[in-house]
């Protein structure tokens, strides 16, 4: 009885060190290496959606420009997907691919996120921006 219940509370107990905070500024292995740079990309990917979710906020009102961000978007992901997969594809099913396809979405996705950024700084009246000023 006593081993089942040790088998049953091995992930629980373990489940913490696994989750420790990883030193990405001092990674030495590639798994190390690549889990940071997921986690960038995670963060690009957050502010990412943060700033889209303020542009939509202020289309509210506007249904067709905002059927016209989404479609922008969506657009958008399918060529940051593709674009990566083919920036990647050198290394393809090599141990360094997460880190090159990761990066590469991080660094599309800090681009568009700058492009995002300039709809909400707009100014009233300015005709040739599609998002209201705040």
């Amino acid at each position: 009885m006593l081993p089942r219940l040790l088998l049953a509370l091995t992930p629980v107990l373990f489940t913490p060190l696994a989750h420790a905070a990883v030193d990405c500024a001092n990674a030495s292995d590639q798994a190390t290496m690549n889990q940071c740079a997921g986690q960038e990309f995670k963060a690009a990917d957050k502010e990412l959606n943060a700033v889209y979710q303020q542009i939509t906020n202020r289309l509210k009102d506007n249904a067709d420009s905002k059927k016209l961000l989404v479609s922008a978007q969506r657009a958008w992901i399918g060529f940051r997907d593709a674009e990566c997969k083919f920036s990647a594809s050198g290394v393809d099913g090599g141990s360094v691919y997460p880190l090159i396809y990761s990066n590469c979405l991080t660094e599309v996705t800090k681009v568009r996120v700058e492009a995002l950024k300039q709809y909400l700084k707009c100014q009233e009246g300015d005709m040739s921006c599609p998002v209201p000023g705040a």
